[in-house]
């Protein structure tokens, strides 16, 4: 029975290939239901949070990722991806936190904190960050999670699955909606190494795509290991090891390289 269940899970879900890895990937929730999702939750989040007051930065951080963002949907429609392209509804906010933390939800929904900008120093560095954050989104890493839970839950409830195997998309969106209730937090989403290095991977070559020399990923990861002593940064949970994460980056480097071109 429990095999006879994951082979219905697998076989309703929708298997998607990731850009620029080519990782395949089964998911069990639609775009749509995440981006409504993450709507909201960002909504919420941005009712309580305090805009930065500082214009300059305010603008670099809406002029770098719009342009990750152009350069992003430019590729995913050169490459047969551009059904994809209308599930972004991009924005770009820097609030007044002094964290070293960036996150982005599903439909490339964006928050930087001000306590970011002064490791990553110039807009080039911001683009590995963001580039990073928005890997995540496009490679629909949340929605793998999402779906990983939904599995989990029917296997803890094997006999429901099976039974109600044929009328598996209302289960489905019935089994989103109570993980939603339980605290599904975007915002506080920790993604698996795998997850990780797969968005230091595309996020690398997104800043690259968008004109940023991806070679600067290197110096600012170098300083993000200097701070590792006396401060993690927020979105570094559940990272590879810095020297892992540089040693990575120097292998996609060649990769990145062929996509950068100077603006």
């Amino acid at each position: 029975m429990l095999a006879l269940a994951a082979a219905l899970m697998v076989g309703c879900g929708t298997t998607k290939t990731v850009p620029i890895t080519g990782r395949q990937q089964n998911l069990l929730v639609s775009d749509g239901e995440m981006l409504s999702l993450s709507t909201q939750q960002y909504s919420e989040y941005m009712k309580t949070a305090k805009p930065s007051t500082n214009s300059a930065n305010t603008a670099m951080v809406k002029r770098v990722g719009q342009r990750l963002a152009t350069a992003v949907e430019n590729y995913l429609r050169n490459n047969g991806m551009a059904e994809d392209v209308k599930n972004y509804q991009w924005q770009f906010n820097l609030v007044q936190d002094q964290n070293v933390n960036a996150w982005c939800m599903p439909g490339g929904l964006i928050c930087v904190y001000e306590g970011l900008l002064p490791v990553t120093q110039d807009e080039a560095s911001l683009a590995i960050v963001l580039g990073h954050e928005i890997a995540h989104a496009v490679a629909k890493h949340s929605a793998e999670q999402l779906s990983t839970q939904i599995k989990q839950q029917y296997g803890l409830q094997i006999g429901t699955a099976v039974a109600g195997a044929l009328g598996m998309g209302q289960n489905t969106q019935s089994i989103v909606q109570a993980i939603a209730a339980q605290g599904f937090n975007f915002k506080n989403l920790s993604y698996s190494r795998g997850h990780e290095n797969e968005a230091d991977h595309m996020g690398l070559i997104f800043a690259a795509m968008a004109g940023y020399n991806p070679q600067v990923a290197l110096t600012f990861w170098q300083r993000m290991a200097s701070m590792s002593n006396n401060q993690t940064a927020e979105f570094l949970s559940d990272h590879p090891s810095d020297a892992t994460r540089i040693k990575n980056i120097q292998g996609w480097m060649p990769e990145a390289m062929q996509y950068y071109k100077k603006k």
